[in-house]
């Protein structure tokens, strides 16, 4: 009893001194509002990526030689006519010039045609000849425009930065990490801006302007996010007015709000004093704070209101409320900051500040409802008009509750729990279908109409290439290119991916060497073939460009370039199955291939590991779950009744987004983790209050109905005020955070609806029938304090 006892003084001095403590509030949140004021937007690639997987390590090995996959394309379309125009060279030349100056973009990675390392190669009488695509002293006349076309005709570029049909002309280059005139981070919002201040530039009445990569992505994500501001407000809006309907009091409901907003200030003043910025994709977890705030701070003036209702001073119901809720209130606190912190387990850095922020979100949480709110609540003066109100809003709910409760009868709880495992079943046979990764093409954070997957499309229908790639090194000795048995290694395995569904296109060093070949004997196909001699293999490889991409410099490594038709979690899984399988039953002794590089290599990688963390990491949350609730009601009854509807709602959960299209990927694993801490609550005050209730109760339905006056209001209009207030997501331009929308709806309204109708039906099976006393079944939600009443005979 000392560990309670100690409790219980705590809580005397804290009231004892309510003015002090509402004082250090005061302070802590202003204190905390002015770091909160300093947060900023952080957008990083690399933040995206799991870093320790083994295809990463290869990343990043090759990065320095080879680039990144962080990259942008910008492709430049006339509407009207080709692009043989000397207003096009003039735009091209200019926005290739604009780009190359933005800050971060490596300047020995643009290419263009206006650019010194995009050149040709033809075969000429005397032997080889090579230049710029674009001459020196060009002039853009007809001469010399049609000098240019032959010069693409004559490259590899056609299809790759100009497009199939002449109609289009590209841009493309790879974004550092570090901008390096500042040696600072690199601000992909920033870049983004300067994109679309090229986009403005050059775009007009017959010329258009593509532009894809992942800092125009997140310039876009966080264009998105500033109009999503507005559906936050609508969802604010709507949670006060069912704060309001609950409370039945102005003041009452300003202190819930006021409660919620101190635990969001306190979590991002907190971020941001540890250093830490609010990735755009993770916007939404300060609003989870919010939503969880408002559940809680619910259910502690649920229980202010109960004592009021029963007579009690605002002093000494405050103080009562904190007594009866305490335990339960921080169980169910407590088990969520350990489901967070769970998530801390996957090595993708965005989703362990995702992690992070709503860790110290919930720990915010527990420290103003359990301190702050309370104290808030011990000044609020009560009259009997509004007892009145109370009362009449206790006997409207009335037949509500008594019809619910009739769950708890024999007859209903049994088909319920009937109801309750076909859904299991139909649920868990859903779930199968989710996919790991994206689902669609485009990027499916933003919506199929967005401006950024219309570029996307036009940039894939004009170019042959794609816009998607997966890297596969190829590492040998020192002048490997002269080694004819590692050549055609290398080119045997080009050869067999360009036949593997999904695939586009290949690009690699001995492709072009034989396309060397060729060209040097009147493009007989019958010479499109890789010498023997090490000399002849010497003499092609020197004529390819050394920023082609093909090579290092000393021609040890030499990656092969898959372009695919898209990014779909399937096509990603087929074509990485089928190029380890080949090289499995293909092994070579002077030629190691290495995963892999490109954005496709690195999608590849981010699937693998939410693969294999996405089943352990839900099982830790619930394990931390269960740990905490066996620690507060020591029953194995009560982790039966809370966990079970809880476990089928997450099950259903994974229906939802099999049904939906929602991938599994580094955005929306948090959130299905999330949920579980979410849905708890519900269960861990429904059955604190039903246990205590049953032993001063004729039947188990008469102390659920007596639950239900209590602790109904503050469940149903909590569920029903936050799956609301998510929904005004759905309508967001942002198509994950609409999709998260939909999601955590359902999360809210149907962990509400588990806990209402399941739970009750479970302990209609599972609790043990009423015996006379506490002790002589020894079940009790929690520990009580001397003083205190554990049944609740009146409700508000």
């Amino acid at each position: 009893m000392s560990f309670f006892s100690n409790i219980a003084k705590i809580r005397s001095v804290l009231f004892k001194h309510r003015m002090l403590v509402l004082v250090f509030f005061l302070v802590s949140t202003v204190f905390l509002g002015y770091s909160a004021s300093r947060i900023y937007l952080d957008a990083g690639f690399t933040k995206l990526l799991p870093m320790k997987h083994p295809f990463m390590k290869t990343y990043a090995h090759f990065q320095k030689d080879f680039g990144g996959a962080n990259q942008i394309l910008v492709a430049l379309t006339v509407k009207k006519g080709d692009i043989f125009t000397p207003e096009f060279f003039t735009a091209l030349r200019k926005a290739t010039d604009d780009i190359f100056f933005i800050p971060g973009v490596d300047r020995s990675r643009v290419f263009s045609l206006w650019t010194p390392n995009v050149r040709y190669t033809e075969i000429i009488e005397g032997g080889i000849a090579a230049g710029n695509m674009i001459p020196d002293g060009f002039e853009p006349t007809p001469e010399g425009l049609e000098q240019v076309r032959q010069n693409i005709l004559k490259s590899e570029y056609l299809g790759r930065l100009v497009a199939n049909d002449f109609t289009s002309a590209m841009i493309a280059c790879d974004l550092q990490e570090v901008d390096p005139t500042t040696g600072e981070k690199l601000d992909f919002i920033k870049v983004a801006r300067e994109l679309e201040s090229v986009r403005e530039k050059f775009a007009g009445e017959n010329m258009d302007v593509h532009i894809i990569g992942f800092a125009k992505f997140i310039g876009d994500m966080v264009d998105g996010v500033a109009v999503t501001l507005g559906f936050f407000g609508a969802a604010f809006l709507s949670t006060l007015v069912i704060v309001f309907w609950y409370t039945q009091s102005i003041k009452y409901t300003i202190l819930v709000v006021l409660n919620a907003l101190t635990a969001v200030i306190w979590q991002v003043g907190l971020l941001s004093l540890f250093g830490y910025g609010i990735d755009p994709m993770g916007t939404l977890v300060p609003f989870l704070v919010f939503a969880i705030a408002i559940s809680h701070g619910m259910q502690m003036v649920r229980g202010c209101m109960s004592e009021v209702f029963s007579g009690h001073t605002p002093v000494e119901a405050a103080e009562n409320a904190l007594k009866k809720l305490g335990i339960p209130s921080l169980t169910a606190l407590v088990t969520d900051i350990i489901g967070f912190a769970t998530i801390l387990l996957i090595q993708i850095r965005i989703i362990q500040e995702m992690a992070i922020g709503a860790s110290i979100g919930v720990a915010a949480i527990a420290i103003v409802d359990m301190f702050l709110l309370p104290m808030l609540l011990s000044y609020m003066s009560v009259d009997d008009a509004y007892r009145q109100k109370l009362k009449k809003r206790a006997d409207f709910m009335a037949p509500l509750w008594r019809a619910l409760s009739n769950v708890a009868e024999r007859g209903w709880a049994a088909a319920i729990i009937l109801i309750a495992v076909l859904l299991l079943v139909l649920g868990w046979n859903t779930s199968k279908q989710v996919r790991i990764g994206d689902s669609q093409a485009g990027v499916p954070e933003l919506r199929s109409d967005s401006r950024y997957n219309l570029d996307t499309e036009a940039i894939i229908s004009k170019f042959a290439i794609g816009v998607d790639s997966l890297v596969v090194f190829a590492e040998s000795k020192p002048d490997a290119c002269i080694d004819h048995d590692a050549m055609k290694y290398i080119d045997d395995f080009a050869w067999y991916m360009t036949g593997v569904a999904g695939v586009q296109s290949v690009e690699s060093l001995p492709g072009v060497v034989k396309q060397l070949s060729a060209a040097w004997n009147e493009a007989s196909l019958k010479w499109r073939v890789l010498s023997r001699n090490p000399q002849v293999l010497g003499q092609a490889c020197w004529y390819v460009p050394s920023t082609s991409g093909l090579m290092n410099k000393n021609f040890s490594v030499m990656p092969v370039r898959i372009y695919t038709k898209d990014h779909r979690a399937e096509t990603i899984s087929h074509i990485l199955n089928s190029a380890e399988t080949y090289i499995a039953a293909h092994p070579s002794e002077n030629v190691r291939m290495r995963f892999a590089g490109g954005n496709v290599g690195v999608m590849g990688a981010t699937n693998q590991v939410v693969a294999k963390e996405q089943l352990p990491i839900v099982l830790y949350v619930y394990l931390a779950t269960i740990l905490f609730v066996l620690i507060s009601f020591r029953s194995l009854p009560a982790l039966l009744c809370i966990l079970l509807p809880l476990g089928l709602v997450s099950v259903l959960g994974y229906a939802v987004m099999a049904l939906l299209g929602i991938g599994l990927k580094v955005n929306t694993l948090p959130v299905v983790s999330l949920g579980v801490g979410v849905g708890v609550d519900y269960g861990i005050y429904l059955y604190s209050t039903l246990v205590a209730l049953r032993w001063k109760s004729e039947s188990l339905r008469e102390a659920y109905e007596k639950t239900l006056n209590d602790t109904g209001n503050a469940i149903l209009l909590t569920g029903i005020s936050l799956g609301l207030a998510t929904a005004t997501w759905i309508f967001s331009p942002l198509k994950f955070q609409a999709d998260m929308g939909i999601l955590l709806t359902f999360l809210f309204i149907f962990n509400m609806v588990g806990a209402v109708f399941i739970l009750p039906a479970l302990a209609r099976w599972i609790l043990r029938k009423r015996r006379t006393s506490v002790q002589s079944n020894g079940v009790v939600p929690f520990k009580l304090s001397q003083n205190q009443k554990a049944p609740i005979k009146h409700s508000a």
